[in-house]
């Protein structure tokens, strides 16, 4: 375990999550901050998810890039995780410059691309659609209608390569993830897990709700930025053809 002038790593980040620590305000109110191994570091914003909270997390992750020894900053819903090039020297230095920053940090606003994906709602690949339909209580077609009105955020982009986690989806249509998910998802369905949205990047077993699939590659190693959504960008979902 490392240690700084007498104390533990563990004492130095518990120091930094309590009120009385250097730049620290309330617990509530600042960042909740883990070590994972010797070479990473997870930040997590306090409070429930909106996304002011998110922008922070975008802004944070953007000026920590660049600081001495952080090879990458992985943005996640909520979340950061920091990955140095060596174990850092002071934690506790370290976790209270991160959490000073939090505090003085602007959040950045989802002012990215928009992206326009055309679906085919329904139909074989849209198997969950007649579920969800069923949950809210709406016609197929109206749940079709409302997601495809809607512009989503761009949260983060992890799971897989391509993942992009989206928010904005009308409550009417939230469906939790299945207990038992299902096994061959296809590559590109369209699907609705909680409050979220999304586009499957991989083949694979996914416990999300299909409603639709989209031709669209949301990863493709070729082009030049291989992921075709980024932190901050919008989507929108365009009905293309309806199979019910």
């Amino acid at each position: 375990m490392w240690q700084r002038h007498g104390r533990s790593t563990s004492e130095a980040l518990l120091s930094i999550n309590q009120p009385n620590a250097p730049f620290v305000g309330t617990i509530e109110k600042s960042p909740k901050i883990s070590l994972i191994g010797t070479l990473a570091m997870l930040v997590e914003a306090p409070g429930d998810f909106d996304l002011v909270q998110q922008g922070r997390i975008w802004a944070l992750a953007d000026a920590v890039s660049s600081w001495p020894n952080v090879q990458e900053a992985v943005i996640g819903v909520t979340n950061v995780m920091l990955v140095f090039e060596q174990p850092p020297a002071d934690i506790g230095m370290l976790s209270a410059s991160i959490v000073e920053l939090w505090h003085r940090v602007p959040s950045r606003k989802a002012d990215g691309k928009l992206i326009e994906i055309p679906v085919v709602y329904g139909g074989e690949l849209g198997f969950d659609l007649p579920a969800v339909a069923s949950r809210a209580g709406l016609s197929e077609r109206a749940v079709i209608r409302i997601h495809s009105e809607g512009e989503y955020t761009v949260c983060a982009v992890a799971s897989s390569p391509g993942f992009g986690y989206l928010h904005g989806l009308d409550p009417r249509i939230y469906m939790p993830r299945k207990s038992v998910p299902s096994l061959n998802m296809r590559a590109g369905s369209v699907t609705i897990g909680g409050m979220q949205t999304g586009v499957a990047v991989l083949t694979s077993p996914n416990g999300w709700n299909a409603i639709g699939w989209a031709s669209v590659a949301m990863f493709d190693p070729q082009r030049e930025q291989p992921s075709l959504m980024l932190p901050g960008d919008r989507v929108r979902f365009r009905i293309d053809r309806i199979e019910l």
